[in-house]
């Protein structure tokens, strides 16, 4: 099985590193942005050039978006590959998250080219280094699983990881909506300035969705329907 590795966080976050050793036995083919563009959505180039540039066998720098490289990636440098597999994304990307979210665009673009794929976030918790290797070794599990399920055209996976120290237990992986409410929007004003200053981690939840489950401390997986 031949499997395409992407992101927003740009092909040199340590990320799609812990996303790649998360499949030790696969053959990879790594697609991903020349530069981060976290929260570019579901931009798309809109008829110049991509500049495409090897970085080593079966790694590519893309100079466009996400949704750009999995455009790339399955009509011309790796049109035979079965997924697409975006992150691991340094931040959370849960409920209104993923209409903003670079790495949740990439494999909404896959999906709609009728190729199954997963999105993986890793939830920061008040600025706390990421431990890549957790997120790996929770990766793994959780691509395991997924890649095991019968795959539905018109849905993909989004998966968001708790934050977690060496020290904690393993989470549960728990299938779950997405959460509806919005991201929060507490501000200040200072002339003509507005900031947000709301934190992610008071944002409000609907119970037993995806911001809920992430933010208690477990695995939250969502399948999201396009069609």
């Amino acid at each position: 099985m031949i499997l395409v590795l992407t992101n927003d966080d740009g092909i040199d976050a340590p990320g799609i590193r812990a996303l790649e050793a998360a499949l030790p036995h696969q053959q990879t083919v790594m697609v991903a942005p020349d530069q981060p563009l976290s929260g570019c959505s579901h931009q798309l180039n809109r008829g110049g050039p991509i500049a495409i540039q090897q970085r080593g066998e079966d790694e590519y720098a893309i100079a466009g978006t996400p949704a750009d490289c999995t455009r790339v990636a399955m009509s011309y440098l790796c049109p035979q590959a079965q997924w697409v597999l975006s992150g691991i994304n340094a931040g959370g990307n849960m409920g209104s998250d993923i209409y903003v979210s670079g790495t949740v665009a990439a494999v909404r673009e896959a999906t709609l080219l009728r190729v199954p794929g997963i999105a993986i976030s890793q939830y920061i918790k008040d600025r706390r280094p990421i431990d890549w290797e957790i997120s790996t070794r929770l990766a793994t599990k959780v691509l395991h699983q997924l890649m095991q399920r019968t795959q539905t055209a018109g849905r993909f996976w989004n998966v968001n990881l708790p934050c977690l120290t060496p020290n904690d237990p393993d989470p549960q992986m728990i299938d779950c909506p997405l959460c509806t409410q919005p991201l929060p929007t507490e501000h200040k004003v200072d002339g003509n300035l507005f900031y947000y200053v709301g934190k992610y981690s008071d944002r409000r939840r609907d119970a037993g969705a995806d911001v809920d489950i992430c933010l208690s401390g477990n695995i939250s997986i969502c399948e999201i329907r396009l069609w």
